[in-house]
């Protein structure tokens, strides 16, 4: 773990969720993101931690990334990232936005592939 302080660095208040894998474990961990940097985030969990800890973060849209338990206050503790993110990606929508992708994951403004763009007349019965 680096001795540099990186809590000056910008980060993104945020609730998301992540998943978390210590070192040497197979079991994957699921926690809550309060805010997120490019170079750490302080997460939210049910499970205890220790600082130094290694772990691998698997945000969504981002590559998992390895770091280490910076601090742990309560349930909230603290990730220094190994390498730099892009704190902006897990905000980004899932689905590219064609109409291939689920439903669940466009974004309201695509249309369902059922759906028709052109106004019709309605039929009298």
């Amino acid at each position: 773990m680096s001795g540099v302080d990186t809590r000056h660095v910008n980060r993104d208040s945020l609730f998301l969720s992540a998943e978390l894998q210590f070192e040497g474990d197979t079991i994957t961990h699921r926690v809550r993101v309060r805010n997120l940097s490019a170079l750490g985030m302080m997460a939210e969990g049910e499970f205890r931690v220790l600082p130094g800890t290694r772990v691998k973060v698997t945000l969504r849209n981002v590559p998992s990334v390895e770091g280490s338990v910076a601090w742990v206050q309560g349930q909230r503790f603290g990730i220094a990232f190994a390498e730099e993110i892009d704190p902006r990606a897990p905000r980004s929508a899932v689905g590219n936005g064609d109409l291939a992708s689920p439903r669940y994951v466009r974004p309201s403004t695509i249309a369902p592939p059922s759906f028709d763009t052109e106004p019709k007349h309605l039929r009298k019965i």
